[in-house]
């Protein structure tokens, strides 16, 4: 055993169990790229000795400091260090300092200063304040069935004396959980009956109105979320196509439809040859925009730290061209649908006007905002735009 293995047996026998494994993933995590629910199930995965429940509470507490870091380092010492944060967080007074008009706004919602100005630009002083603080409150559990190989009612019925839950209200596919669930490890999952999705995302994915034998591109389909949630309205008639410039995604992808039972779709990828013969012939176009992810900073916390002004602009640039792109596979007199999971008006309502003014379409029905609520959906933004015949 050399001296550092002593050291570290000896610096865990000082500190708690559980402490020493959250200050060592907060330090370790910041000096990488990865988002935080990747570096968890990697650092656990690599740490076996910590059990369930000991995950449980150390990710409740990273998760919880991590949403409130700013607020953290008002109330402690500086230099600034996670160990100084965890001390601060065991006697956090919360409550009170957000009620504390002394306080900055942005500490007080604990956001980056700058960010916050942009959602109070964008969307009022008190709406930026509702915002900020509700991404600061854990996002709820929701899964969408899969209505290919059972109905909602039956899945809640063989659940009803395992979990508490409740159908959504707006969703039809939809059911919400009272409590965190490890759903990847259950038989009903392995089975492909469900799939975890937030109810905006699948609304989102309503949006598609689609009819058996028609044509789908899921132009930017990640691991195919939303092509999951459409692929019911064409009852195994039709095709979806699945394109993404991302390799990994698509083969989970693929992964995730063989599991949905799936049988009319398939994988398109970036490079493939087949793409050209499908200009002008597509009925329906899916443009799931890679965006600033506002309405989902509930679930992913860390994000927020990392925003800044000109990650806004590139992205509003790259909707334009990929939703250009994805313009040229709609058959005359079909439908696109440009959706982000943005509150951001630079990213939704100001684009859906963009498209408008420099395309051949027309507005089909008012677009679909969802905003963060507590124990509600994420914050969504959908239009349905069809594209004229001449």
């Amino acid at each position: 055993m050399n001296f550092n293995e002593i050291h570290i047996i000896l610096l865990r026998m000082r500190k708690p169990f559980r402490e020493h494994h959250l200050l060592q993933i907060l330090k370790t995590f910041e000096e990488q790229t990865l988002p935080l629910d990747a570096y968890l199930r990697n650092y656990f995965r690599a740490h076996p000795s910590v059990g369930s429940k000991d995950r449980k509470e150390i990710c409740e507490a990273i998760y919880s400091m991590i949403r409130w870091r700013s607020m953290l380092d008002y109330f402690s010492e500086k230099p600034h260090s996670w160990e100084k944060r965890y001390a601060q967080y065991r006697q956090f007074p919360l409550t009170q300092a957000i009620q504390d008009a002394s306080i900055p706004a942005h500490i007080r919602a604990s956001f980056p200063k700058a960010f916050y100005q942009l959602l109070s630009d964008s969307l009022s002083e008190d709406k930026a304040l509702e915002f900020c603080l509700l991404c600061n409150e854990p996002a709820p559990t929701t899964i969408r069935v899969n209505l290919l190989k059972i109905s909602r009612s039956e899945l809640m019925d063989k659940w009803k004396d395992s979990f508490q839950f409740s159908p959504c209200l707006h969703s039809q596919a939809g059911i919400q959980f009272q409590e965190k669930i490890n759903f990847f490890g259950m038989e009903e999952f392995k089975a492909g009956l469900f799939e975890v999705q937030d109810e905006a995302s699948q609304l989102i994915a309503d949006l598609v109105a689609i009819k058996p034998g028609e044509q789908l591109l899921d132009y930017c389909a990640g691991s195919g979320g939303k092509s999951l949630a459409i692929a019911p309205k064409m009852k195994g008639r039709g095709q979806i196509f699945l394109h993404d410039i991302r390799a990994h995604t698509l083969a989970e992808a693929k992964k995730r439809l063989k599991r949905a039972g799936i049988q009319n779709a398939q994988i398109l990828p970036h490079t493939s040859p087949h793409r050209t013969q499908l200009k002008e012939k597509i009925d329906w176009v899916l443009v799931d925009a890679p965006c600033t992810g506002t309405g989902t900073l509930r679930r992913n916390p860390d994000m927020k730290w990392k925003f800044d002004l000109s990650t806004l602009e590139r992205l509003v640039k790259e909707q334009r061209a990929i939703f250009a792109e994805a313009l040229a596979y709609v058959k005359p007199g079909g439908h696109i649908v440009f959706a982000t999971c943005s509150v951001l008006p630079h990213e939704n309502e100001s684009q859906m006007n963009y498209f408008l003014s420099h395309f051949p379409l027309e507005k089909v029905g008012e677009p679909f905002s969802s905003f963060p609520s507590r124990g509600g959906m994420d914050g969504f933004f959908g239009i349905v735009l069809k594209k004229k015949k001449d």
